[in-house]
């Protein structure tokens, strides 16, 4: 089965720093040797037996703090949940407008169950959210970079931690795992 494992908080302020090359070939050494790095921010394409997610996740992360010194979360999900997560969008005019300010949370866990209205409750711009299972789409139409609604707060109020990217990226990792 086709998957892509996203790293949480990599080779961002200057934490975390992995080179995709020293990623590829950490994956071939645990046994995934046609895993295919997208970006700088740990986008990971790769065929896995099927399996638990779960499963997937902690081999990943125990693999990783052991072998590169790289203690972090991997967030997993198949094609057919990426492809999902594109049909339930519920911000499909941003997906097409403005698709750098949309973004898909992938979550460790299913949220608190008033998680999105706790984040809604903390939000003091123009952002909105909207949760579904253990994904959660968020729209920064003033940017990114200047909201107060920052992962941490996000991460608070919904209870469980995660790992963002934006709707053009999302959109090539489909597409390269298509391809």
């Amino acid at each position: 089965m086709k998957v892509a494992a996203f790293l949480r908080a990599i080779n961002v302020g200057g934490r975390g720093r992995v080179a995709m090359a020293d990623l590829r070939r950490f994956f071939a050494e645990i046994g995934f040797g046609g895993a295919q790095t997208l970006l700088q921010s740990g986008n990971v394409l790769l065929d896995a037996e099927p399996q638990s997610i779960g499963t997937l996740e902690e081999l990943f992360e125990r693999q990783s703090e052991a072998r590169l010194g790289l203690p972090t979360e991997y967030l997993v999900r198949t094609a057919d949940e990426l492809g999902r997560i594109v049909d339930r969008n519920p911000f499909p005019r941003q997906a097409t407008e403005d698709p750098s300010h949309l973004l898909v949370m992938f979550l460790k866990s299913v949220p608190l169950p008033d998680g999105a209205d706790r984040v809604r409750a903390a939000i003091r711009g123009p952002e909105k959210i909207e949760v579904d299972g253990r994904n959660a789409y968020l729209v920064y139409p003033a940017g990114i970079g200047e909201s107060k609604l920052t992962a941490a707060v996000i991460e608070r109020e919904l209870g469980a931690r995660g790992t963002a990217r934006n709707w053009n990226t999302l959109r090539k990792v489909i597409d390269r795992m298509a391809g």
